[in-house]
């Protein structure tokens, strides 16, 4: 079965795994995670394993590669990206907000 190898890898880094660890849970070798990373090729018994691990449809493991990106554009935000956004936004509400104090007074 064809595996979009991209959607397989970014599942596996969005469980913060390693491709080892992804072998372990699905009872596979560490060679199959290697090839359905690299080649997207995946026999229906690994696909049946993965999609058990990951808890998705088979569906799911055949995204297009814009829906991937996405995905891994999402995971990309990290918590350190998230605390500076909050910070940066924090800090122009209230440099807005005493804007708004000094002219309407």
């Amino acid at each position: 079965m064809q595996l979009n190898p991209n959607t397989i890898k970014a599942l596996r880094l969005k469980f913060d795994w390693t491709q080892q660890q992804l072998a372990d849970a699905c009872d596979v070798s560490l060679r199959t995670i290697q090839r359905v990373e690299k080649e997207g090729a995946a026999s229906k018994e690994t696909t049946m394993s993965l999609c058990a691990v990951f808890e998705v449809r088979q569906g799911e493991l055949i995204k297009l590669d814009d829906e991937v990106s996405e995905q891994t554009t999402t995971h990309a935000v990290s918590k350190q990206n998230l605390a500076a956004i909050v910070a940066a936004s924090s800090f122009v509400s209230f440099a807005l907000g005493m804007a708004t104090v000094f002219v309407i007074f």
